[in-house]
């Protein structure tokens, strides 16, 4: 049994793809061995049911954090000793680090596309050359692992782990309780779940995609589901409002629909509700979509997943198994995609059996088989 500290930002209160991955990361590896997490105030009612130690720093602001976080890793490794000392994502790995390097542990990172691809001057100044010097780094898809070795990590250092997923048990009553509680008719049904950033490029679907489904289906509806970021250190956002205005100047108006945030039981209803998921996150070389949660997630609930081919959503999405892949930008092959998937889906049973292999305890094997290679 190994002795590992876990140090992240990411993670509960704050609430998003990251913050759910490092949830379970913590589940996963408290199970076989002794862990101690390093993670912002708030956490602790949400580890509760975890067997494992909790050191909280405040989240706010960024450099308080950093700092605290730096410090009580180092402090908590000088006296416990650990083996692994292992960063949530690129943000934490300079505290990683230099823990390590106090105690004689093993650093390593689980990085997303955006930790090795910022480019702001002070990080590629010092958070680069921190990411080059630990002991080894996990990706999250084969396109971070890309860009890994771009910015001159050893490709020897470098695991590719792919997010995981729920696989929740099927409820048939769960679309009609959908549709009913927002009214939303049984018509065709798209839906977005993520935050609305200029990534995710729901105001870019809205202007240039959307009209030209409802040309062929005129009742059909695009549901999304999420807001704008409030926590994110990155992101560029698009507002509701501003969607919206899209929106009404191609005459789609009454073909959108926000539902805010929705968690849990409801967003499970959500996606057995929808008819399709679309995707539709642009290329931003500063700003690149590390793997694409949201569409496995949409393949563990049976739903299909039209996304462009950017980044590490070519790993999330199967071609013909979960969805389709389209060239990047191309609009109308966008929607001729989601065109065709409306009017002939995949075999629910297909899409489902994607989702599988990245369920949670296969994550957890594949990041715990990471530390003994």
């Amino acid at each position: 049994m190994k002795k590992i500290i876990i140090v992240t930002r990411n993670f509960p209160p704050l609430w998003g793809g990251m913050e759910r991955l490092n949830l379970h990361l913590v589940e996963e590896i408290s199970r076989r061995h002794e862990v101690c997490l390093l993670a912002p105030e708030g956490a602790a009612e949400h580890v509760s049911h975890i067997n494992a130690r909790l050191v909280q720093v405040p989240g706010k602001p960024l450099s308080k954090f950093l700092l605290k976080s730096a410090w009580r890793a180092l402090q908590k490794a000088r006296a416990w000793k650990p083996d692994i000392i292992l960063a949530g994502s690129g943000l934490t790995a300079p505290a990683a680090l230099i823990a390590a390097r106090a105690c004689g542990a093993r650093a390593i990172a689980y990085t997303h596309g955006l930790d090795l691809a910022v480019s702001h001057p002070v990080y590629r100044a010092f958070w680069r050359p921190t990411l080059r010097r630990l002991d080894g780094v996990i990706a999250n898809s084969q396109a971070t692992a890309k860009l890994a070795e771009t910015i001159g990590i050893a490709p020897e250092r470098i695991a590719i782990v792919h997010p995981g997923v729920d696989l929740p048990v099927p409820d048939p009553d769960a679309r009609a309780r959908f549709r009913q509680a927002h009214q939303l008719g049984d018509g065709p049904l798209m839906l977005s779940v993520g935050r609305l950033t200029s990534r995710k490029g729901l105001r870019e679907f809205v202007s240039d995609v959307l009209p030209l489904i409802v040309t062929r289906f005129p009742g059909a509806q695009l549901v999304v589901i999420g807001d704008a970021p409030s926590d994110s250190l990155y992101a560029h956002v698009q507002s509701p409002r501003s969607i919206e205005a899209a929106a009404k100047i191609h005459g789609v108006e009454n073909n959108l629909r926000f539902l805010g945030k929705r968690f849990g039981n409801e967003l499970s209803d959500a996606y057995a509700g929808a008819d399709l998921h679309v995707f539709p996150v642009r290329h931003l070389p500063d700003d690149p979509e590390g793997f694409g949660m949201v569409a496995v997630e949409a393949a563990a609930h049976g739903l299909a997943t039209v996304a462009y081919a950017t980044g590490g959503v070519v790993d999330a999405v199967g071609e013909g198994e979960s969805g389709c892949l389209v060239p990047s930008g191309d609009a109308r092959a966008f929607a001729d995609k989601v065109i065709a998937l409306l009017e002939q889906g995949l075999p629910q049973t297909r899409v489902r059996q994607f989702a599988e292999q990245f369920a949670w305890p296969l994550f957890g094997e594949k990041i715990l088989a990471t530390f003994d290679s």
